[in-house]
């Protein structure tokens, strides 16, 4: 950390449950101890925290991915901060590596929530000062919090990814034309090509349909961006329609690997080669075996704690993001 002026107390970082080997390492990565809490679930299933020092005036950093399960940990976060503000905090931040409910961000139907705009409230009133994630899935989300909200691209560590670990005759994919945006910024990124993937669900939405393939990859090599990995019925329906348009190869990559069942085994027994992720959730051993070997995890705490470091230090995060 450089010696500027800082606008807050000491900086302290805490763990929630929810990915702790990634606390851990961006904790290591700015040379400060984690802060010390009991977590515990009672036989009710209430979720209770107790800070093992005080926090008061400190300038306070708290991971936890509101990943799978989500309501847990969802719940563990909002408490964890109010919990911190009760200490006398002088600001938190909800480090929220990935923002669960993120895909119910608009009525597209009706007699539906707009659930992550409730989150966000939420965690707002809990008592959180700013918000730092990972790619949202849909950027009107940083919209939806009333405090300072920071929306991380991971796009420059799987561009460094695919620099270091070139694919000859390549051509960028979108999966749908949701993910459209941020595979055409990957495409520009490194000088590729870029088709898109026509996907169509059923009405009821039960199922998904693909139909049409805008542009080349017949003997071509695909890369298949998106922004999550959910049950991988998407990307792998999309990574075997490509080879059967006649790519030679097709590899994925996307931030976060949620992972929920069915997707071990669909990305397993898909068309594809390798699938790249960043650890901005906790993957199990147990889904790490089951994808048959296809999973390569790039690490992002380092990026937390540039991030981190920037915030304490009252420095742009922005700039970051522009070198």
């Amino acid at each position: 950390m450089t010696n500027t002026v800082k606008m807050y107390g000491d900086l302290m970082l805490f763990s929630g449950t929810a990915n702790q080997p990634l606390a851990e390492a961006a904790a290591q990565r700015l040379g400060v101890p984690l802060g010390g809490a009991d977590i515990e679930q009672f036989a009710n299933t209430n979720t209770f925290v107790r800070l093992h020092q005080s926090v008061r005036a400190k300038d306070v950093f708290l991971i936890q991915p509101t990943s799978a399960p989500v309501n847990d940990n969802l719940m563990e976060l909002l408490i964890f901060v109010d919990t911190l503000r009760r200490d006398s905090a002088g600001r938190i931040t909800a480090v929220v590596p990935y923002f669960g409910y993120g895909r119910t961000d608009k009525k597209d139907q009706p007699r539906v929530p707009i659930t992550a705009r409730l989150v966000a409230d939420l965690i707002a009133t809990a008592g959180a000062d700013r918000f730092v994630t990972l790619d949202f899935h849909a950027r009107q989300i940083q919209g939806f919090f009333s405090i300072p909200c920071d929306e991380l691209p991971a796009l420059g560590l799987f561009i460094e990814y695919f620099q270091d670990n070139p694919i000859s005759n390549a051509v960028v994919v979108s999966p749908d034309i949701g993910a459209l945006r941020r595979a055409r910024n990957f495409a520009a990124r490194l000088d590729l090509p870029l088709a898109v993937v026509e996907k169509r669900r059923s009405l009821d939405g039960s199922r998904t349909e693909l139909f049409n393939l805008i542009g080349d990859v017949a003997g071509k090599n695909a890369i298949i961006v998106d922004d999550e990995i959910d049950t991988a019925g998407t990307l792998t329906r999309a990574a075997n329609f490509v080879k059967a348009a006649g790519a030679l190869d097709v590899v994925a990559c996307a931030t976060h690997a949620v992972f929920s069942e069915p997707a071990a085994d669909n990305i397993r027994n898909s068309a594809l080669r390798k699938v790249i992720v960043s650890d901005t959730v906790a993957l199990s051993d147990d889904k790490y075996r089951r994808c048959g070997g296809k999973v390569e995890t790039l690490p992002v705490a380092s990026l937390l704690a540039d991030v981190i470091c920037r915030i304490h230090e009252g420095r742009s995060v922005g700039e970051l993001f522009n070198e």
